[in-house]
Order: structure tokens, then sequence, then C-alpha cells
């Protein structure tokens, strides 16, 4: 049976080209294909709203929306990357000319303005009379909800962002960012709202992959937390706990096992399949194989991004979290065949010899292949994205990427009771700390609690690019708290980084295509 993933990686491109186009200017009828003169029932707008849940994953373009978000995480200094933009940004040069943050800022304005797009057509269509108006309403429902993630996953790096609910077809339509922050929460949250009153709770196999009501639900609990709402995030997660019938997996890893894919408490994810989609840059395997596999197990040659000795020490030895969060032990080519003629297993380990180069976190070259104690690794390779086996390639691994988890309601509803004062602020971090081994928390304070989740959640989403928005929403440069700084701090003085922590750390600079392209844009003072 085709299933979503399927379905909507083999219609990109042309839909999503469809829906900008103007034909205002023309006198003639147009004999081509245009926004106005395709999308003529339900069946075919579904097909422009798919466009849009493609610019999630990893679409057309090796710079993507997920892995852009990889290198923005470089910032906190608990995973770092030698190539060039992983490096900027974990020495903290971050430029508005900086290409990640251009196709960043491209792909989710582009996606807005499709969604816009499909929004007023679904309007139109049905104002029009056509038939099947209950897949009008979900499409609109998908659209209001995307929206609402992109919007979402700008304004938490980029604060004050351009805001804009109608479709932009002309210079004239460039909307300002000025109290875009304020702007862009209060439309998230409306458009949230109104498509989890639209969205089905499930769906059958061949729609499998869209956006649910949970999963507007739970963006909108992550909105309501950014926007300091604590009643309604607490009230909204509530909702989700008591009427979802959603729990967690006995086993962490199961959050990133094709085997379970769109199922559990995995709420929502892109849809990523190379073997769908042989044209689709599916680069988070990539970047996060160890740089020393053999090519027949999944290696590449090279690596990107790897977390540090120092962060994967943060773990408590006993987290059942270990296993699906980093790459414990593998096969290595570095060294030379043992006396069995096989290459060695190498183990990671906190006392080998680390340090930020290329090369700094691998298995001595020198080791002798026979002894195990000499096989041991300091890098903290991760484990969530990369797949190892007989052959497997970058070029074909099918692992979907997860952005929302019912772990997210659970130590929602914690920050949001602690906060508000109201609830049991201990319910959803003990499920998430009982899920990876570890006692349950009772008996403290507000700020003990505050902190206690901050750090579950570092512990619980490390390597979902939720790291540095997540730090950045709990903390003010020179502030108390000030997560971010503190992670920054310890990252500058545990490896003598020539770094110094600044303000401009905690927000992301506008790109600078924007600011020259749109005269209703200022950039963030901080980066002027």
């Amino acid at each position: 049976m085709k299933t979503l993933k399927n379905y909507f990686l083999t219609m990109v491109g042309i839909f999503g080209m469809l829906l900008p186009i103007a034909c205002t200017d023309l006198e003639e009828n147009p004999d081509f294909t245009t926004r106005d003169n395709f999308f003529s029932t339900a069946e075919q707008l579904e097909l422009g709203i798919n466009s849009v849940y493609d610019g999630i994953g990893f679409g057309r373009n090796w710079f993507n929306h997920f892995y852009d978000r990889y290198v923005f995480e470089c910032l906190v200094g608990y995973q770092v990357g030698w190539e060039k933009g992983p490096l900027n940004y974990q020495n903290g040069n971050v430029d508005p000319s900086d290409g990640y943050i251009e196709a960043y800022w491209e792909i989710s304005y582009e996606n807005i303005n499709i969604a816009n797009g499909v929004i007023e057509k679904a309007d139109e269509l049905k104002e029009s009379g056509v038939p099947n108006t209950e897949l009008l309403d979900r499409i609109k429902g998908e659209a209001q909800f995307l929206r609402a993630f992109y919007y979402y996953n700008l304004v938490r790096y980029f604060d004050d962002i351009p805001v804009t609910d109608k479709r932009t077809i002309s210079d004239q339509d460039l909307p300002s960012n000025e109290n875009g922050k304020r702007l862009a929460l209060d439309l998230i949250q409306a458009d949230l709202i109104a498509a989890s009153s639209i969205l089905p709770e499930s769906y059958t196999s061949e729609n499998l992959g869209r956006a649910t009501r949970w999963a507007a639900l739970t963006l909108l609990v992550k909105a309501y937390l950014q926007d300091e709402k604590w009643g309604e995030a607490r009230t909204t997660a509530e909702t989700i706990m008591n009427q979802s019938g959603l729990a967690l997996f006995d086993d962490f890893g199961r959050n990133f096992t094709i085997a379970d894919e769109n199922s559990g408490e995995r709420i929502f994810e892109a849809q990523v399949s190379a073997s769908v989609n042989a044209g689709e840059n599916n680069n988070h395997h990539a970047h996060f194989v160890p740089a020393d596999l053999p090519n027949s197990l999944g290696g590449v040659g090279w690596h990107w991004l790897n977390g540090t000795q120092e962060f994967r020490k943060k773990y408590d030895p006993n987290d059942q979290r270990i296993p699906g969060t980093f790459i414990s032990e593998y096969t290595s080519n570095r060294v030379g065949e043992n006396s069995n003629g096989e290459l060695p297993t190498v183990s990671w380990s906190p006392d080998a010899s680390y340090n930020l180069s290329r090369f700094g976190g691998l298995v001595s070259p020198s080791a002798d292949p026979n002894n195990e104690a000499e096989l041991v690794f300091s890098n903290a390779w991760a484990a969530k994205w990369v797949e190892i086996g007989d052959g497997v390639t970058s070029g074909t691994t099918e692992k979907n990427i997860v952005y929302l988890r019912y772990a997210d309601v659970l130590l929602g509803h914690s920050e949001a009771a602690n906060e508000s004062g109201s609830g049991d602020s201990y319910e959803g971090i003990n499920q998430v700390r009982q899920r990876a081994g570890l006692a349950p928390l009772s008996g403290l304070s507000q700020e003990q609690l505050r902190d206690a989740i901050v750090q579950e959640r570092v512990r619980e989403f490390a390597f979902e690019c939720e790291l540095y928005p997540e730090l950045k929403r709990k903390s003010t440069f020179g502030g108390t708290p000030d997560y971010l700084g503190d992670y920054i701090q310890e990252f500058i003085d545990t490896y003598n980084v020539d770094r110094q922590l600044s303000a401009k750390d905690y927000v992301l600079p506008i790109p600078l295509n924007e600011v020259l392209g749109n005269p209703n844009v200022q950039q963030n003072p901080l980066h002027n």
C-alpha cells in the first residue's frame, strides 16, 4: 500500500513552484499550468500541501531545514565539527552572510508562502462549492499546522521575524519584522488552535506522516512555553496526556528506528526515503557517522559532527538512553587487522585521549589491534540518525527525522506546572526518567526543579536540534539562570577555545540577503 512517504516524496518541486505564481499582470488567458488553473479540486490541492511537508525533510538541497539546524547547535559547544560551517559556530563566529542561515531562511519562507497559498485556495474552493469539503478542511488544517511549524522554528532562533498570513506575490507584499516575535507567536497559536480542531487524531496507513490533532497540540504546548503562557501550556499538555492514549516506548531507541516510524510516541516526523526519491539529499547519516567506520558498514570516509567527550560524560552511566543516543562501539578501519584477520571493534572510553581536531577523538592509529585496552575512542558519536550494517550507504539510509515526541509533552507539562505553581510538576519528568532507568525526583524547590527539567531536556533531546533553542529560551545573557551561557562557557573553559561569551550568541542574525532585499526588515541590533 502506498504510504505518505512514497506519495509526497515523488511530488516535490513542481507543485511547490505553482502556488507562488501570479498571473494578474497577464492580459491573455494563460495556456500553461498555474496555481489558478491547476488547483481546482480538493485532490489537486492535496498535492500542494504535500510539497510543504517536503520542506521539513531533506528536499532538494544539501543545506536543508534539518542539517542547517545541526550546524546552529554547534553554538552551544556540546556538539562540534571540523568542517568550516560547524567550526565557525562552535567558535562563535556567526555572520549574517552565513550560507546555513540563508538556506534555512529561504526554505522556511518559501514553504510558509506555499502554505499561505494553500490556505487561501482551500477557502476559495470551499466557497465555490467544489465537492469533498472534508478533505479541503483537512488540507487547510495541515497547512495551518505547517505554517505554524515553520514560523515556530524561525522565531526561536531569530526572535523578531517577518510575519504574514497572506501569499506574497510581489515585492510590494514583503512583510516587516517590527514586533515580529509577538506577531509570530500570536499567529502560531491561532493556527495550531484552529488546526487541532480540524485534524484527525490518526490516519490510515496511506496517510501516515501527516499532521494529526496531537501534533498540533504538542506544538502548541511548545509555543505556549516559548510565550511563557504556563497555564495554557499545562492544560494543553494535560489534554494530550489524558486523551491521546500516547505513552513512551519502553526502549528509548525505538524513537529512531526505521521499524517504528510514524508510531507510538513519535508524534510528528519528516518522511525520508532515498529508495523512493533517489535525488533526496539524505545527509544526516553522512554527517554523524564515525570517520573510521568501514564503507562496507555505512562509513563514508569522513564525518562532520560529533558530541564532545565532556558532554558524553554528563550522562549517568545507568541512563538507558545512552544506547539510543550514542554509538558506544563499532568496527574501525583506523588500525590494522587483528590476529583473526578482522578489523577490530573499538569502544568509547571517558579516559581516552580527546581534543577538538578532526581526528582528535578517534582510536590511535598505532593501537594494538589485539589489545582491547588500546582500542578506545573518545568522540561522542550520535546514534540517533546513523545506520551501521552490511550494505548501508549514506545515500540509501531511510531514517525519518523526528520533530515531535511524547517526551516533549511530558517535560512541557512539568515545566508549565512548576512555573505556574499548579498541577503535578513531577508527573511528566518522572515518566521520562523512569523510562531512562533513573530515580524519580521529589521535594525540590521551584528553582531546583527548573534546573532539573532543563538538564533532562538536554539528555533526552541531544542531537535532535533542540538544545540551542531550548537553552536560549530559558536564558538571558548576563541573567540568572543562564543555561546557554553556562554550556558555552564550560565548552570554552574545558577545551581552551578562543571564544568569548557574547550577547550575540543568544540570537541568530537575519540573513544579509533578507536585510538587503526587504526594506521592511531591520537586522537584530546585536548583529549590526
